[in-house]
């Protein structure tokens, strides 16, 4: 294929399957990013071996999450649902009274048709916790779903007004307080710090720091952020307004976004999302774009972390990937490292809301463009046997794939990185480009490194 037939994305679809880490795996980082809350994954054994896997790192922590195991008496119908979860829920308040108590849905609960919906408010009546129900099991979703559908139950849990703090008399007094011993021309510079603007919400979950660091990207261009989806406590949700502007920092969360906007009359920013320099200058300036701002000092800062990670950039220039998919990260990635130097291959992915990643889909399009790269097909929910043909036709230098196939890839002699990895990994933001190049060279480097020490030879011979 030459560069000159590929003007326009394609998309494809294969089994209708998803091939992804479960769902109820989003409460590895959601019970660490809200502090006050508690995870009851209500399943069977098999979801609690996966989670004591998935998150046995955490062994020595005190994780908030646990195992509502199914039994064949529930199952059955022989016991009384209500009853088995309110004896847990009210083990839960004794032992550790959280702010919220967020049930997960898991596959067989769908299956045996347990009213989770209908059995929370009256028992959230009873104990006097809230209760969130969300239903991340691997039929409907797949693995970072899990947290969109958290993230949607949620929004209809954030207050519509905000609280009443004080009295007029008193903020003035607070008022007094704070700006104690400044000068008057010092307060009003403060106050015109931020640009007169509808409030806006963002959502996604990110790491404090990252949160942090996107919430002072925006400032620096006069916008500010009234709130997160999540916070870090549950009684600190953003309050949520008809009007109110919303937009997402993940690809993910297209259920949260449609919630946001049906439910809670909320007003979408169709932005690309803030990983790589390339997206998180895009992404602030589409939220400045809606607001009439003219951005202030994005290409100098742009182009200067592209400076500093050409010692990474280097080694992955003219290389070749492929993604198998998993995380629902691919396009977003796929455009960075097109922006890198590389050609993507093909761009696998479980679900795609064409929608939601509008702009990050044109992006994707214009980088292949301007970098002079085929532009790849999109293959939704592809078959991993189909793939693993397409892999060993093509040859990528890289292939970014679920746990379950790195290893054998690698017995083949294909490079591969954990899609994973970027799940869990700081990656959004001007600052953190560099931690996604260094997950995406780490296995080139490593070769790089085998070869010096002459090891590549018996890797070699191991692999025939």
């Amino acid at each position: 294929m030459t560069v000159a037939e590929s003007q326009a994305l394609t998309f494809d679809c294969e089994t209708g399957n998803y091939h992804t880490f479960c769902p109820i795996s989003c409460v590895a980082w959601l019970y660490q990013k809200i502090e006050d809350s508690f995870f009851l994954v209500i399943g069977t054994k098999t979801c609690g071996y996966f989670l004591q896997n998935a998150m046995g790192v955490m062994i020595f922590a005190e994780p908030r999450y646990a195992m509502a195991e199914l039994e064949e008496g529930d199952i059955s119908a022989k016991l009384n649902d209500y009853e088995e979860l309110k004896r847990l829920c009210t083990q839960i308040k004794r032992d550790r009274n959280p702010s919220v108590i967020v049930w997960i849905g898991t596959c067989t609960t769908e299956i045996i048709k347990m009213d989770l919906e209908g059995l929370a408010p009256k028992l959230e009546g009873e104990i006097g916790i809230p209760i969130v129900v969300a239903r991340a099991n691997g039929l409907d979703y797949a693995f970072t779903q899990g947290e969109d559908t958290v993230l949607a139950a949620m929004a209809a849990r954030c207050p519509d007004k905000a609280p009443v703090a004080q009295t007029e008399k008193e903020e003035r007094g607070l008022s007094k307080l704070l700006n104690f011993g400044k000068k008057k021309e010092e307060i009003v510079q403060e106050e015109s710090e931020y640009v007169n603007h509808p409030p806006l919400v963002l959502f996604g979950s990110l790491p404090d720091p990252v949160v942090t660091q996107l919430t002072l990207e925006l400032k620096k261009q006069g916008i500010k952020v009234s709130g997160w989806l999540p916070a870090k406590r549950f009684t600190e949700l953003p309050v949520i307004e008809e009007g109110y502007y919303v937009c997402g920092v993940n690809p993910f969360l297209s259920r949260t976004a449609t919630t946001l906007m049906r439910r809670r009359k909320c007003k979408l920013i169709g932005a690309p999302f803030p990983i790589g320099p390339d997206g998180t200058r895009a992404w602030v300036e589409k939220i400045c774009s809606v607001f009439n701002i003219t951005p202030k000092g994005l290409e100098e800062r742009e182009a200067k972390i592209w400076e500093s990670l050409e010692d990474y950039v280097s080694l992955i220039r003219g290389k070749s990937v492929f993604f198998m998919g998993d995380n629902l990260l691919e396009i977003s990635l796929a455009r960075f490292l097109v922006r890198c130097g590389m050609t993507v291959q093909e761009v696998g992915i479980p679900y795609m809301d064409k929608r939601y990643q509008a702009a990050e889909l044109a992006m994707l399009e214009q980088a292949c463009n301007d970098m002079g790269v085929p532009i790849p097909t999109i293959v939704e929910k592809p078959d991993n046997y189909n793939q693993i043909q397409r892999i060993n036709d093509k040859k990528p230098d890289l292939v970014i794939t679920g746990m379950a196939h790195a290893n054998p890839l690698e017995a083949r002699g294909i490079n591969t990185k954990w899609s994973v990895e970027f799940t869990f990994a700081q990656i959004h933001g001007f600052s953190n480009a560099r931690d996604i190049l260094e997950l995406v060279t780490r296995p080139l480097r490593r070769n790089n490194n085998l070869k010096d020490l002459g090891w590549d030879k018996l890797v070699k011979e191991a692999h025939v």
